[in-house]
C-alpha cells in the first residue's frame, strides 16, 4: 500500500485504482454497498468513483443497475501491456543476434508524441558506439528511428503533430517522411551525432501498421551493406512475430 502521506499523491485516483482492484475472478461482480466495503469507505463515497468510471467505461453497470464488472476500458489497458511485452520478447533475440554477428548496437523504439522512445538497448563491444539508454526519448524528426516511425503514419497526422511549426517546417518533415516512406528504412551518417552512423528499419503489426522502429549503431563514418541487409531482414523477422505476413 502506498503511503497516504506521500503529498504528490492523487487520492481521486487513488481511490479509483482501488475500485479496480476489488473485481478479481471470484468476484467479477460487486454492487456498489460491496464496493465501498472493499474499500472501507461509505457508499456515498464510493458513488462518485464508480459513477466516473462508468462513464469511461472502466466499469460496467450490470443487473439493472444494481451490480458492476470491469468494463472494455480495462481490456484496452491490458491489450496494450501484453503487446508492448509480445514486441520486447520477439525483438530481443533477433536484435541481440544482430548485435552479435556485427558488434553494432541495436535498438528498439516507439513513437512517443514528437518523441521516439528507446524501450531497448543492446549495446555493442565498443562503449561509444550507442549513448542512448532505455527510457532515452529523442527528437523523432531528427533521428534514424524517429524518420521511420514518422514514414508510417499519414500525412494528417503528421499535420496535426507538428501544427504549431511554420509551414516550412512542416512541409520538409512531410517531403522527408514521404521519401522515407518509399526506401523503407532510413540511413544516417552523423545526421543526430558526429561521427555517429545509425541504420533503421520499421516494424510491422499484423495490419501492416507501422509500430515500432528498430536501429543498428556505431562509431563510424560508413554503413555496409551487410548491416542495410541484417536490419531489414531482422525488422521483417519481428513483423513475422507480431503476426505480419507480406502482400502476395
Amino acid at each position: 500500500m502506498s503511503d497516504s502521506k506521500d503529498p504528490y499523491l492523487v487520492p481521486g485516483l487513488m481511490r479509483g485504482l482501488a475500485v479496480l482492484q476489488a473485481f478479481t475472478p471470484l468476484k467479477p461482480e460487486l454492487t456498489l454497498t460491496g464496493i465501498a466495503n472493499e474499500l472501507g469507505i461509505t457508499r456515498s463515497a464510493a458513488f462518485r468513483t464508480v459513477h466516473t468510471l462508468v462513464s469511461e467505461g472502466y466499469l460496467l453497470a450490470t443487473r439493472e443497475g444494481t451490480c458492476y464488472r470491469l468494463g472494455p476500458a480495462v481490456v484496452r489497458l491490458s491489450y496494450g501491456y501484453h503487446a508492448s511485452r509480445e514486441l520486447l520478447e520477439v525483438a530481443q533475440p533477433v536484435l541481440a543476434k544482430v548485435r552479435d554477428v556485427h558488434d553494432w548496437s541495436t535498438h528498439l523504439g516507439v513513437l512517443d508524441g514528437r518523441h521516439v522512445l528507446y524501450l531497448m538497448r543492446l549495446p555493442a563491444t565498443g562503449g561509444l558506439s550507442s549513448l542512448v539508454h532505455v527510457g532515452s526519448r529523442l527528437p523523432a524528426a531528427t533521428t534514424a528511428m524517429g524518420r521511420v516511425l514518422l514514414s508510417g503514419k499519414p500525412e494528417s497526422f503528421l499535420r496535426k503533430l507538428y501544427d504549431d511549426l511554420e509551414p516550412r517546417a512542416v512541409e520538409a518533415i512531410l517531403t522527408r517522411a514521404a521519401q522515407d516512406r518509399t526506401t523503407g528504412h532510413v540511413a544516417g551518417i552523423g545526421s543526430f551525432e558526429s561521427g555517429l552512423s545509425s541504420m533503421a528499419a520499421p516494424v510491422l503489426d499484423l495490419t501492416g501498421e507501422v509500430v515500432a522502429a528498430i536501429s543498428a549503431t556505431r562509431s563510424t563514418e560508413t554503413i555496409p551493406d551487410d548491416i542495410a541487409h541484417a536490419l531489414n531482414d531482422a525488422g521483417a523477422r519481428i513483423s513475422r512475430g507480431l503476426g505480419w505476413r507480406p502482400v502476395a
